[in-house]
């Protein structure tokens, strides 16, 4: 494949599942053909297409010099939306995907210190992380909790990666992760970067708020808690106009984004639908919009060139989308 395009949708084989710790499995996906795949750094994700139709987003997690395949973790979800088990009871191996990816709001900035608080599944990215620090010599430190060992993946490349610096913390060995202390006991200037479970996630942006404004890096699994990102409460109508599908539409108080959008554009990407997956994002063309997101940096929604269609309106009358 030529189109090195990270926005463009491609088919990806699935060339090999494998069992990484009790109920997660890893995917790594190929070009049929053999050609290369878009470049990642640590931190970035894709969104796939399973064989149902859902769209998931998985970080990535392989070795970052293979430039000819893609892999993901993906966890078993006993009660989540049912991308998890289509993943583990699928036989996937053989099968081509549709990708699209991969996208990074969740990059690696400089600085002189990095301390990385995985929890379960969000170790994924983690682990890109981890190698990149260790590759370029940076000062960094890993606390991985997990519900017990046999459930935590890749122990063993990250221990191989640095076992110095990595810190298993099964939780029905020593508990869980004392995030409070190990921030606190972070060098000045350190980079916190944070992926697991929301419960774990608050514990850790609370924590930063208090000693370390501005130092924490997060990626959610869900959205967090409090607020409603569809509240109709000081909506206000305003147009969109498709810009590829040379159309306007009309989009009330009542009604998302998203919703109208795919009245023109049925096979827009979207997944969470509450802006926190990144599968919708949206370039934008004219107009200001008004974020609702978790996704964008602040630097981001100042330059006001993307945004989620799955929460996001206008604040302006018109708002033109690259669509």
């Amino acid at each position: 494949m030529n189109d090195l395009d990270p926005l463009a949708a491609r088919e990806l084989l699935v060339e090999q599942v494998r069992l990484e710790a009790a109920g997660v499995v890893s995917l790594r996906l190929v070009d049929p053909d053999g050609g290369e795949l878009p470049p990642w750094a640590p931190g970035a994700h894709i969104d796939l297409r399973l064989p149902s139709g859902t769209v998931r987003q998985y970080s990535l997690c392989g070795p970052l010099d293979d430039s000819r395949s893609y892999t993901v973790a993906v966890l078993r979800e006993e009660h989540g939306r049912g991308g998890s088990a289509e993943v583990h009871d699928t036989g996937l191996v053989g099968r081509v995907l549709q990708v699209r990816g991969p996208r990074n709001h969740f990059a690696l900035v400089d600085a002189p210190h990095y301390l990385f608080l995985a929890g379960g599944i969000g170790v994924t990215p983690i682990l890109a992380m981890v190698r990149e620090a260790a590759a370029s010599g940076a000062s960094w430190e890993l606390y991985y909790g997990g519900r017990s060992r046999p459930a935590m993946a890749f122990t063993g490349v990250l221990s191989a990666i640095g076992a110095e610096r990595v810190h298993l913390v099964p939780q029905d060995e020593a508990g869980l992760l004392p995030v409070a202390e190990l921030i606190g006991a972070a060098p000045p200037g350190s980079a916190v970067y944070c992926c697991g479970p929301e419960g774990m996630v608050r514990a850790v942006t609370e924590a930063c708020t208090d000693t370390r404004p501005g130092a924490l890096h997060v990626e959610r699994f869900t959205a967090p808690p409090g607020g409603d990102v569809h509240s109709t409460t000081d909506a206000r109508p305003f147009r969109v106009e498709l810009r590829r599908s040379g159309v306007t539409l009309d989009v009330p108080p009542e009604r998302t984004l998203l919703d109208v959008v795919r009245e023109a554009a049925p096979d827009v990407a979207f997944s969470c639908e509450e802006g926190y997956c990144g599968s919708c994002e949206t370039k934008v063309l004219a107009g200001v919009p008004e974020h609702h997101d978790t996704v964008l940096s602040d630097e981001e929604r100042e330059r006001g060139d993307t945004m989620m269609i799955c929460v996001g309106r206008a604040a302006s009358e018109l708002l033109a989308l690259d669509l």
